[in-house]
């Protein structure tokens, strides 16, 4: 005689899967900004206890992505102009120098595992696959911050990091920022830092205006430039 047992998933592991779809569906739009969380609905739709779907949305809140309209009401975020400021400024502060730190410490390896990510985001651009270009824009940006080699300039990052996924999402001119990461990447292997620091503050600082751009239009972009 047998029996199976059925394996029960830890209320932290669903929590942090609740957390990671709704996250998602944030940055990809499917969650659009002024939409409503209601517990009840999430949970199931996922199909999951209330309990893990409070959690996250807690989470998403200390995150960025949504906020308590009222005390029992909870939307998802309208970004404002000040909000991509702020986040980029950040950016080109701790970014720019890890720039130049990574074109200082970079090694053979680091750099070929840059080049794949190049690669894969040249076919991903070819393919016009948002999802992609979007993972893999972050996984570059995350590796040269890892070249860096200060953990600090990474804690510094890891709690916006979703934030800035969230905005870039929306900058869809997909050619002119594989060209400015092939070019940042070059300066980078180049080994000089002030190379590298020039192209990672100009690179951040077109992806600011062109972010602006798409979400507010061409009148408030104009005003940035």
């Amino acid at each position: 005689m047998s029996s199976t047992t059925t394996k029960i998933e830890p209320l932290g592991a669903v929590r942090e899967r609740v957390l990671a779809s709704l996250r998602q569906e944030i940055i990809a739009g499917t969650l659009g900004p002024g939409d409503r969380l209601v517990e009840r609905d999430l949970a199931e739709r996922l199909g999951v206890s209330r309990v893990p779907v409070r959690e996250a949305i807690r989470a998403l809140v200390a995150e960025g992505f949504v906020h308590f309209e009222t005390p029992r009401r909870t939307v998802v975020r309208r970004l404002t102009p000040n909000d991509v400021r702020e986040l980029f400024e950040l950016r080109e502060a701790l970014e720019v120098y890890a720039a130049g730190l990574a074109a200082a410490k970079a090694t053979p390896g680091d750099l070929a595992e840059v080049e794949a990510l190049l690669d894969r985001a040249a076919a991903a651009t070819k393919d016009e696959d948002a999802e992609a270009i979007t993972d893999i824009n972050s996984q570059l940006h995350d590796r040269i911050v890892a070249m860096a080699g200060n953990s600090l300039i990474v804690a510094a990052l890891e709690p916006v990091a979703g934030r800035l996924r969230w905005m870039t999402r929306r900058n869809e001119e997909w050619p002119q920022l594989l060209i400015e990461h092939r070019e940042l990447y070059e300066a980078i292997a180049s080994g000089d830092p002030e190379r590298a620091k020039a192209h990672a503050l100009a690179h951040v600082r077109t992806n600011y205006r062109s972010t602006v751009r798409h979400l507010f239009g061409e009148a408030e972009a104009e005003t940035e430039a």
